[in-house]
């Protein structure tokens, strides 16, 4: 597996700099996965073969090489209960230490280990193989107090790592959705005081040229698998899952990280399917399935007056069920920066609300005051969007700002049907600019021709410093 592994990297990222640059291919559209008309129960995930330049990772990695340090030759127990993050740490040290060494956790076991750091550098081509079951502490009140809540399993400082088995990272994470600081805990729909931080299972952080495969990932306290200031990122065949209910539990979430490629996956959960934060550039979404989910998110961008950059983004040949949203872009009033160059094509929704969405009023505690600026969101392409909304929301919602508006927007062979019952409220467009290529369904009379009059160059083109 590491020849292969090193092989994808040479092919796939030319070193300029001294730095590692990933090479990523565009692909050609296909055809509609479903029909507008498919069948309302649960859909089976939509695969395409593995993109030419995924690494090819063998069934077994442990048997490609004899640098293998199991857990359980340090010490680890794996019996549940017992921590066993000391012989963790130490498997660790050894494998970083070795060139393609691999750290084992075997089949058959459940290892308990608190929030810990694996950090690098370390020699190349390191493994972290999960074939058994890796859980943190059940709940808030297991967990240690000396260490962060913030966050469980981190990766830091790594370059040229795989994470990948045949096993279950199990987040535990229902005592920590049931804090009374979590959405709708209170009465009516409101939260209340008290503490809230919650660990994301899996962090990488600062890092480079990492894959992510074969694993199934479930009940995480908060976001499973976070990716920051990172660059090189393949995700193929990983198995996310987590209740409808349960709060904040991204499933995929990026920021600060460029040339993401995320495959063959399927995700259901209580929050976004994949989210994609600022900084992110050349992001590759194809044949993953979401749903239950709040759906595939660009944002939030532009909180608290900040800059956002977020360009050359695809989401192809995807399915979204039983979602809150389709395909959404979210930003808050008073940001800078831009959004540009992002295609959502081949997508089938069912059962969707807000099947494509364009909020530049994003507000989270619905206290927000107008503002003059905001992130600019141009180049926005929904081609072959087709299915069935729920109808409590119209399919459509383009709510753009009043001073700077979104423009560029094609709409190509859009067929959406309600799911149940009738369409109540037209689709909404506000100072929302574009081209429809075909006939829309329902029609988006709304969408306005050309370009605007008032904004300046610097909106036009979406200056992002």
């Amino acid at each position: 597996m590491k020849i292969l592994l090193v092989i994808f990297l040479l092919v796939n990222w030319s070193i300029v700099d001294g730095r590692y640059h990933y090479h990523k291919k565009q692909k050609k559209a296909s055809s509609p996965i479903i029909s507008a008309t498919s069948p309302t129960t649960t859909p089976t995930p939509v695969v395409s073969p593995t993109p030419e330049y995924a690494p090819s990772v063998p069934s077994d990695p442990v048997s490609e090489h004899d640098c293998v340090f199991d857990v359980t030759d340090y010490g680890a127990i794996g019996d549940g209960s017992t921590d066993d993050t000391a012989a963790f740490v130490a498997a660790w040290k050894a494998a970083c230490a070795v060139e393609s060494g691999t750290l084992l956790v075997p089949s058959g076991c459940t290892f308990m280990i608190t929030s810990t750091i694996f950090s690098g550098p370390c020699k190349p081509g390191l493994v972290f193989q999960v074939d058994g079951i890796l859980t943190p502490p059940a709940g808030p009140d297991c967990w240690p107090k000396k260490d962060s809540a913030k966050q469980w399993l981190v990766f830091y400082k790594l370059n040229n790592m795989t994470l990948t088995g045949t096993g279950t990272i199990e987040g535990s994470g229902k005592d920590w959705w049931e804090l009374p600081c979590k959405p709708h805990r209170g009465p009516n729909g409101s939260t209340l005081p008290g503490p809230c931080d919650s660990p994301t299972l899996i962090r990488f952080f600062m890092s480079s040229n990492l894959a992510m495969t074969g694993l199934r990932i479930q009940n995480s306290p908060m976001f499973h698998v976070k990716f920051d200031g990172c660059e090189g990122v393949l995700i193929d065949k990983v198995s996310i899952s987590s209740p409808k209910l349960s709060p904040n539990t991204d499933g995929i979430h990026i920021e600060n990280t460029k040339s993401v490629g995320i495959y063959n996956s399927m995700i259901g959960n209580g929050d976004d399917c994949i989210s994609i934060g600022p900084g992110c550039v050349d992001v590759d979404i194809e044949s993953v399935t979401c749903g239950p989910s709040h759906g595939i998110s660009i944002g939030s961008l532009g909180v608290h007056n900040s800059e956002a950059c977020v360009s050359n983004i695809s989401v192809r040949n995807v399915m979204i069920h039983d979602s809150d949203n389709g395909v959404r872009i979210k930003t808050w009033q008073g940001g800078a920066g831009s959004v540009t160059g992002i295609a959502f094509e081949n997508i089938q929704m069912e059962n969707v609300r807000n099947c494509a969405i364009i909020d530049q009023y994003y507000c989270a505690n619905k206290n927000c005051v107008n503002q003059t600026s905001a992130v600019y969101v141009r180049d926005i392409t929904y081609r072959n969007i087709k299915g069935t909304y729920d109808v409590r929301s119209p399919p459509i919602h383009f709510a753009c700002s009043d001073t700077v508006a979104c423009t560029n927007i094609t709409m190509s062979e859009v067929e959406l049907l309600p799911f149940e019952g009738e369409l109540v409220d037209d689709p909404f467009c506000w100072n929302a600019y574009g081209v429809q290529e075909t006939l829309t369904i329902p029609p988006i009379d709304c969408l306005l021709d050309g370009m605007p009059d008032s904004q300046s160059d610097k909106f036009l083109y979406g200056e992002c410093t």
